[in-house]
């Protein structure tokens, strides 16, 4: 039984610009062959460069009947102490001037919202995690009914 299900991953809108980029990139590394040499570099640079937009929006979210799953990261729920959804300008404060070094944060700019999951774990040094999340009310509260 799964509360919530998410991915990370990345907005069309960022395709083309990151595209366009490779592309240029792959002109100026291809100026300096001649003939077809030159337009080998267009299909290396553009896979790159889509393999590395297809690996950012990679990330999965889901909270299941006692586990917090984020990506490869596993918390059991019977550690959630909290969990608190976040605006962008809250998001921002909390992994600016009010960012505790020892928290664990997966966060893609792109998102606007997170939550903040405090933790109580005695054997765990990490205060909360921070999870970006396109729906974050609907995660913590996920979170909170499962918790």
């Amino acid at each position: 039984m799964s509360g919530h299900t998410e991915r990370l991953s990345v907005p069309w809108w960022l395709w083309l610009p990151s595209l366009l980029v490779g592309a240029v990139l792959a002109a100026q590394v291809g100026l300096g062959a001649a003939g077809p040499r030159g337009w080998v570099a267009y299909p290396v640079v553009l896979t790159l460069v889509a393999v590395g937009l297809w690996r950012l929006g990679r990330i999965r979210i889901s909270v299941t009947q006692d586990e917090f799953l984020v990506d490869d990261a596993r918390l059991p729920l019977r550690h959630v102490a909290q969990a608190i959804p976040l605006d962008a300008a809250t998001k921002r404060e909390l992994l600016g001037p009010s960012a505790d070094p020892m928290a664990f944060v997966i966060q893609r700019p792109w998102v606007p919202g997170a939550v903040q999951v405090v933790l109580d774990d005695p054997d765990d040094v990490t205060p909360y995690w921070v999870i970006s999340s396109r729906r974050p009310e609907d995660l913590a509260r996920a979170l909170r009914r499962v918790g």
